[in-house]
């Protein structure tokens, strides 16, 4: 099964390079990039799980709606993108729960980082997806984790998709790897562990090339925008021409019990 996943947040990435952006210009390229994944999602007939911080998913209630109406997961990352607290994970849930009309089951960390397993679990959540099984200067360092989903205690952890040598598989490849080379690797995963566990965010699909603005590496903003979607999109029919099926990490989660 094919697990595609989105992380829908308040866009505060250019903090991490020394910019600013007005909280209205944040959500208004969330948005806009989250219209753009769902449209993507309805012409491939894919079933994605959204990721979003209670902060988006007050300032976006249009986004949240077409994630419920067109049978997608919402699970939560967090209450806010840009700071945390072990009391939010509680709070997000329930906050995303009144907004969404459904129980949220599963819980990301922002920015993939390490989070309190016994607060996650007292939270309430059945799953944890926040775990990049590679090894990445400054970021990550997850060689001694579980390449494949396992539990500690009741929470299941599905750690992103990584290839059989832990090359990781995650949006900054999906950008930089040769479309080829993408492909060669995901079928690799995805023969080796019966599925896959990819994750991307909105904002990729907006142009991130204005260095005075953002401030971001040539690494992050190549093919970003227009040529973000077009990749998408003929990523998503090579998955459906593989014959890999696809649906909501909750799904796959129901299917390990």
């Amino acid at each position: 099964m094919v697990l595609l996943s989105f992380d829908i947040e308040e866009f505060d990435m250019p903090f991490e390079y020394g910019k600013t952006i007005a909280f209205a210009d944040q959500m208004a390229i969330s948005i806009a990039g989250s219209g753009l994944i769902l449209d993507l999602l309805q012409k491939h007939n894919f079933k994605a799980t959204f990721f979003s911080t209670a902060t988006f998913a007050i300032h976006a209630p249009q986004i949240i709606e077409r994630i419920k109406n067109e049978g997608h997961e919402l699970a939560s990352h967090g209450y806010y993108h840009s700071k945390f607290n072990d009391k939010d994970l509680l709070a997000s849930k329930l906050k995303l729960e009144e907004l969404f009309g459904k129980e949220i089951v599963g819980f990301r960390m922002p920015r993939m980082m390490p989070v309190n397993h016994q607060a996650v679990a007292e939270a309430g959540y059945i799953y944890n997806s926040s775990i990049n099984p590679t090894w990445l200067p400054g970021r990550y360092n997850n060689l001694h984790v579980s390449r494949t989903f396992f539990r500690i205690g009741k929470v299941l952890q599905l750690p992103a998709s990584v290839s059989p040598f832990r090359i990781p598989l995650f949006w900054l490849s999906f950008h930089n790897f040769p479309s080829w080379l993408y492909r060669y690797l995901a079928r690799r995963a995805y023969r080796k562990d019966g599925y896959l566990n990819l994750y991307f965010h909105p904002w990729e699909f907006m142009d991130l090339t204005a260095k005075e603005k953002y401030g971001f590496p040539t690494y992050v903003s190549r093919n970003s925008g227009q040529d973000m979607f077009n990749r998408m999109d003929v990523f998503m029919a090579w998955l459906n021409q593989q014959g890999y099926s696809n649906g909501t990490i909750h799904q796959f989660i129901l299917l390990q019990s």
